[in-house]
């Protein structure tokens, strides 16, 4: 036996033990999991026209669209996250949303620029493209990627 438990009476060493034992399962728990990056679930969204967007959101929007832009928005019932593709060419351009998704401790979001189909004859003018999802309102902070 160790020189520094001898003078120790059982019953310390016993509550010692334990409560080194709890320290070290709840030592476990604070790891960041592997797991935490997977979805939980895919999140039900609708793509708003600019005529539901709140005016609030729409004034930020207009002051970002020079450059390309990535920004959240919430409301007391819903999420708006919003991801601008800054100047563009021509008109004609979309924007898909790939994925949208819950995961352990964040959301989400992946989308994609689409330029005009071949064939099409887009507006000559500059264009500056954005999507505007909205979903539930969640705390989680937003992933783009």
């Amino acid at each position: 036996m160790n020189r520094s438990m001898r003078g120790i009476s059982p019953w310390l060493r016993i509550i010692l033990a334990a409560g080194l034992t709890a320290a070290l399962a709840l030592c476990g728990g604070c790891k960041v999991s592997k797991e935490d990056g997977k979805k939980v679930r895919d999140l039900e969204f609708s793509v708003v026209g600019d005529g539901d967007v709140p005016a609030e959101l729409k004034q930020i929007i207009s002051e970002k669209t020079l450059q390309p832009f990535k920004l959240t928005f919430s409301d007391e019932q819903n999420l708006y996250i919003v991801v601008g593709y800054g100047p563009q060419s021509t008109g004609g351009y979309s924007i898909a949303v790939k994925e949208l998704y819950l995961t352990e401790n964040s959301i989400v979001i992946d989308t994609e620029l689409l330029g005009p189909e071949k064939g099409e004859n887009p507006a000559p003018e500059t264009s500056y493209p954005y999507v505007v999802v909205k979903t539930e309102n969640l705390e989680n902070p937003v992933i783009f990627q």
